[in-house]
């Protein structure tokens, strides 16, 4: 609003306290302004120099430890990105075509009168070939399956041949169109409405609803394996968890509102990720999800999840994430970068163990020895920090916050130092949401609750199939058409851990 200058008061401290105020509101907006910025051109790097780490560890008197040679160049202080995949890195270069491709074979061969020679008047010799490859694809196609099922009959008797059961019984959806309606909407985010303009190009007509039906259908048909996969992930000694919010549509509103969907990822021995919708973010979702859980739950510090840590009968043991820690101490940098920055040179060198552990592929108790000698007198020196800091700063200023959140969950976030079979962060688990942030940006909003229970089956097999790194339409298609007559004895082996390890 524009400042009338009559109105402002004579008093030059009254005037120089609404300089400051403002000047305040200013850098608060445009530190606002630049995050917005950066959130809308996807640029959500925290990563910090190796010049500005050395920088903030020297006036700590902080000694970074050096690079190693087979190291990359990217920094090692800074913790992997919530998106990143967190494997090996890929080879350069042009690779070889896949192996596992059906191959077609042309020879092209001179012409008859090209294999003599005009200088020396002799047929020229064969001395073999040269072979190149390519690349060519293959259009799909939908292909319509008649079951004639043969019928015979005496003077008492007809007898008809039988087909096989289908996912869907009475649907023209065998059980490969399930599957690849299932993978395009939940693995490549391909909405319902998309796949019918594909399919029209087929010369088929499948309305929406129709796909939507199919969708709900079959997850209707998996829910008994959905919950076999979720006894799986709790047997787990670790789970992770989060929640994003997903746009659900209510004909009692005349808008959206906001559903959440919940990962729950499972530990080295238990490799899944089951999700569960919840119409609201309220601690009745995952006090019912987890009624049966014992064991380590690292999470964020939300509070809905309080309740389950103070109960010494629940047994769930709370672990902190470093990762929601170290993002609200960059946030703040740029209103304090002295102090803030400080604070990040020493979780640089959290993570520095982190990396080594990782480099050297070590785990469990071994892992915990490294951290205990690594970490553990860093963690000391932090803690010391952060309470000289503490009463230096405003409690309702960023930096302030920032280091309110780290002394108020210290307990948690230095949990994983006591076993090398719990993480330094939950970036494992965001990466799981990654898949359903992506997905909202194309198929845009749920249909109803049920849409979201639909949604959180399906995405369950999807995301454990590539965790595992198998195809889920392979998956689907197998799955699909054999559990209408599978025994439930024996459900367990259609999981996707134990149906790859089937294959094998």
């Amino acid at each position: 609003m524009p400042i009338d200058p009559h109105s402002l008061p004579e008093d030059p401290q009254i005037l120089q306290q609404i300089v400051v105020d403002l000047a305040a509101q200013l850098d608060q907006t445009q530190r606002l302004l630049r995050q917005l910025l950066a959130a809308k051109s996807g640029t959500r790097s925290e990563k910090l120099s190796d010049d500005q780490l050395r920088l903030f560890a020297q006036e700590l008197g902080i000694e970074l430890a050096p690079k190693a040679a087979d190291e990359k160049d990217d920094s090692p202080d800074d913790p992997p990105a919530a998106g990143g995949s967190g494997g090996e890195a890929k080879p350069r270069g042009r690779r070889g075509l896949s192996p596992h491709l059906k191959r077609e074979r042309i020879v092209h061969d001179l012409a008859e009168q090209d294999k003599h020679c005009a200088d020396c008047h002799q047929d020229l010799r064969h001395l073999g070939e040269e072979v190149s490859e390519r690349y060519e694809y293959i259009p799909a196609q939908l292909l319509v399956i008649e079951d004639a099922c043969q019928k015979y009959a005496c003077a008492c008797t007809i007898k008809t041949a039988t087909k096989p059961a289908q996912p869907i019984e009475k649907s023209t959806a065998g059980a490969s169109l399930l599957a690849h309606v299932i993978v395009s909407k939940l693995a490549d985010h391909l909405p319902v409405h998309r796949q019918a303009k594909m399919m029209r190009r087929f010369g088929v007509e499948i309305a929406d609803q129709t796909m939507c039906g199919w969708m709900k259908q079959s997850a209707e048909l998996l829910t008994p394996l959905y919950d076999r996969l979720k006894d799986f992930v709790l047997q787990s000694r670790v789970v992770g968890t989060d929640d994003t919010p997903v746009k659900v549509l209510d004909r009692r509103l005349p808008h959206t509102r906001k559903g959440r969907m919940w990962p729950y990822v499972g530990d080295r021995d238990h490799p899944a990720v089951i999700y569960d919708y919840t119409p609201t973010r309220e601690r009745a979702g995952p006090e019912h999800f987890l009624t049966r859980y014992r064991g380590y739950l690292q999470a964020d510090a939300y509070v809905a999840y309080d309740s389950f840590f103070t109960n010494p009968a629940r047994g769930m043991v709370e672990v902190g994430c470093w990762a929601h820690a170290r993002r609200h101490v960059y946030q703040a940098r740029e209103t304090d970068p002295a102090r803030m920055g400080a604070v990040l040179a020493y979780i640089a060198q959290l993570y520095a163990v982190e990396k080594r552990g990782r480099r050297h592929q070590i785990r469990g108790e071994a892992l915990r020895l490294l951290r205990e000698q690594g970490s553990q007198p860093v963690m000391g020196q932090l803690h010391a920090y952060l309470v000289k800091i503490a009463d230096q700063l405003l409690p309702k200023s960023e930096a302030g916050q920032a280091v309110s959140y780290i002394l108020k969950n210290w307990r948690a976030l230095t949990r994983y130092l006591e076993d090398g079979d719990l993480a330094i962060d939950n970036n494992h688990t965001e990466r799981s949401l990654r898949g359903i942030a992506i997905g909202r940006n194309n198929w845009t909003f749920l249909g109803s609750d049920r849409g979201g229970k639909t949604m959180a089956i399906l995405r369950s097999f999807v995301a454990s199939c590539e965790l595992l790194k198998i195809d889920p339409f392979e998956w689907f298609r197998d799955v699909l058409s054999r559990i209408p007559t599978h025994s439930i004895q024996q459900l367990d082996k259609l999981l996707p851990h134990a149906w790859a390890t089937a294959r094998l």
